[in-house]
């Protein structure tokens, strides 16, 4: 097997500690969110996420950091959850979201004095507030919150859902074609409209008061952004094509005086989504996609101008896919991007048509421009969970250490960047990780973890659902292959699997594989092969194609190609994965449907899958579990009925891992 580095070459080394990194000692370390820098560039507000075992639940808190780094401390209770955090113009105030006492409470608003005081709430809506912004001159603020479709107003919307309360049937019925989403039901009709909020008076003024369309279904804050001048408002909300029955991103304008919202890109091909104002307000910079029907097509970076009307774009032959932009005082952006297995922090002049590295990762996210003129952002690696950097010139440099208590003393796994030749001569990319105190003279027992997406990457992040780390320290080699289809290395090695997703992936994770145990890292007669979504997908396809491994681990797995085509949450774009629609193509999507090679499949696999999975609905996974128990092949279901694509819940998590941790032991005769 043609590698270039067969062992793979050093990224992290190896850190020494006395205690392992358990799951529970995972679900110890707080998570660091993105920062908020004050108007004056001297402090950080940053939400951090901790988790509780024994009361399975989390808590948020808002904490104070100042920007050169140094001592944190908490602005909100322990006891309450906050998020969303907003510095009104002058710095005095901090808006956030958090949910009042009560059990069916939603997140409200409220107003924080940063000079001493408790919060005060500034909303009571129905379904609660998404997020808010503040105005300019800090007279007021910019508030999204969701009414109810056919009862656009707040008391409507209030009444209805009282008298849904006490309806005695329990029914969805619909007409769309996208009619639920990843865990919840669409059919409610909630929708997000914008309102101005005059704190002084508590007045609510809905601006989009016949709006029907929908924010970000995955992430519906922070899809809006206020003029410089305080006179409108650019948003981007998901709307329905009539004409062909499909979803699409669209670019809105609307003054704070009232009337119309404006459509700005109606003529874009595919989704446009992120608008937000120049500094000087002369422009609003958006992303846009040119493929409607490739979820993973990058973002391409388009300026409207604001006095002509023209859309100009920017940075456009750049093959990478930016995300997270916002303008710098200077009228710079930055933001993140993938590449090459990583994620970075990029720099964008207005007079520039590509874009400068100023911070290399790891991962990062959540990049925010200072005052000062330096960038903060959050940063992570497969040895490091998340926590705040700053970059000032060229000097980058750590400001938290959030999670160094719940660290202190864990040996962490040596990680390698391994390069192999993939299916058609292309050189694909796995990280490697080794277990704490790992011996390369002797061969170990391997992992090969696959990820979803399929465009996706597994990258030098520390995944908290799929923790290479964690599985390392039971004393497993770990790979991570990033196949093609993976995004990172630009459009082409992304798309290039559209209609034939068994094919080249396949053979990458193969290819990896061989790398390795001809290498002598890893003990080919003691193998194991894990994967969720699309990594399911790889694990049927696997086991239907080679029984090289000792088992297999298939989480929320595309089973059937045909039924996930018609029953997903969102079924646009299936027939381009797929290669086409069932009425038209259903031979070529039968020919990459992993049950349809069933009768090859002798592999233990332990299938895992929730109910409120409308990704992958969870009878493609109790499909997969019924056929092998029907082979008589070992199987084993591990079945969440409260969770859905992801297993979220401390407790449910810390299940999965023990179940995963004994499949493995079991067969590849672990003590």
């Amino acid at each position: 097997m043609n590698t270039e580095n067969p062992r793979g070459s050093l990224v992290h080394p190896a850190v020494p500690g006395s205690r392992r990194l358990t799951v529970q000692a995972m679900w110890s370390i707080p998570r660091v969110g993105g920062p908020v820098p004050s108007p004056d560039g001297t402090s950080l507000v940053v939400p951090v996420t901790t988790y509780c075992l024994e009361g399975n639940d989390k808590s948020t808190r808002l904490w104070l950091v100042p920007t050169a780094g140094g001592d944190a401390r908490p602005l909100t209770a322990e006891t309450s959850s906050a998020g969303n955090p907003v510095w009104s113009p002058d710095g005095t105030r901090l808006a956030f979201t958090r949910k009042p006492a009560g059990d069916d409470a939603k997140p409200q608003l409220f107003v924080l004095p940063l000079d001493g005081g408790e919060p005060e709430q500034l909303t009571d809506m129905p379904l609660g507030v998404i997020d808010a912004k503040w105005l300019p001159n800090g007279s007021g603020l910019i508030v999204a919150a969701e009414l109810v479709k056919g009862h656009l107003t707040v008391e409507a919307t209030k009444t209805e859902l009282a008298r849904r309360k006490e309806d005695k049937v329990n029914v969805h019925a619909t007409e769309d074609r996208v009619y639920r989403f990843w865990d919840s039901w669409l059919t409610g009709g909630e929708v997000p409209h914008l309102f101005h909020l005059d704190p002084a008076s508590g007045e609510m003024r809905d601006l989009t008061p016949e709006s029907v369309a929908w924010f970000s279904f995955m992430e519906p804050a922070d899809q809006f952004d206020v003029s410089p001048d305080g006179t409108e408002v650019t948003y981007a909300a998901t709307v329905v094509d009539e004409e062909l029955d499909e979803i699409v991103g669209q670019v809105f304008r609307l003054s704070l005086d009232g009337g119309t919202p404006e459509c700005l890109t109606a003529d874009a091909p595919a989704s446009c989504a992120r608008p937000r104002y120049s500094p000087d307000g002369s422009s609003i910079v958006y992303g846009r996609k040119e493929d409607r029907y490739f979820y993973a097509d990058r973002w391409r970076l388009y300026r409207f101008d604001r006095a002509t009307g023209e859309h100009s774009p920017w940075c456009i032959d750049w093959d990478q896919s930016p995300s997270e932009w916002s303008f710098a005082a200077d009228g710079r952006l930055v933001f993140a991007a993938e590449a090459d297995g990583r994620s970075h922090v990029y720099t964008l002049p207005g007079d520039a048509s590509e874009p400068t590295l100023l911070a290399s990762g790891g991962t990062v996210g959540s990049p925010v421009p200072v005052a000062d003129g330096s960038v903060v952002f959050r940063m992570e690696t497969l040895q490091s969970p998340p926590e705040l950097f700053r970059v000032a010139g060229d000097s980058v440099e750590r400001i938290t250490s959030f999670t160094a208590e719940a660290l202190a003393d864990v040996a962490i796994g040596e990680v390698r960047d391994l390069r192999v030749t993939g299916a058609e001569g292309e050189s694909v990319q796995s990280f490697v990780i080794l277990p704490p105190e790992h011996d390369d003279t002797q061969p170990g027992p391997f992992v090969n973890m696959v990820h979803g997406g399929p465009h996706g990457i597994f990258g030098d992040g520390f995944h908290w659902r799929w923790n290479a780390q964690v599985v390392a320290s039971w004393g497993y080699v770990v790979a991570t292959p990033n196949f093609q289809g993976s995004t990172s290395w630009g459009n082409d090695f992304a798309q290039r699997i559209q209609g034939a997703w068994g094919d080249r992936p396949y053979r990458d994770v193969m290819a990896v594989t061989d790398a390795l145990v001809e290498s002598g890292l890893v003990d080919g007669d003691r193998m194991a092969a894990a994967g969720g979504s699309y990594g399911g997908y790889m694990m049927s396809w696997i086991a239907g194609h080679t029984d090289r491994f000792q088992c297999i681990v298939n989480h929320a797995g595309v089973w059937n190609t045909l039924a996930q085509a018609c029953a997903s949450d969102v079924t646009q774009g299936r027939a381009k994965s797929y290669g086409g629609d069932p009425w038209s193509g259903l031979d070529k999507i039968d020919e990459y449907n992993p049950a349809r090679f069933s009768r090859d499949m002798v592999t233990p696999m332990l299938v895992i899958h929730g109910e409120k999975d409308y990704r992958v609905p969870v009878t493609l996974g109790l499909e997969c579990y019924g056929l092998l128990k029907s082979k008589g092949v070992p199987a084993r279901l591990l079945y969440y009925p409260d969770e859905n694509h992801w297993i979220l819940k401390p407790c449910n998590s810390v299940r999965w891992y023990d179940e995963v941790q004994e499949w493995l032991k079991r067969w590849l005769n672990q003590t």
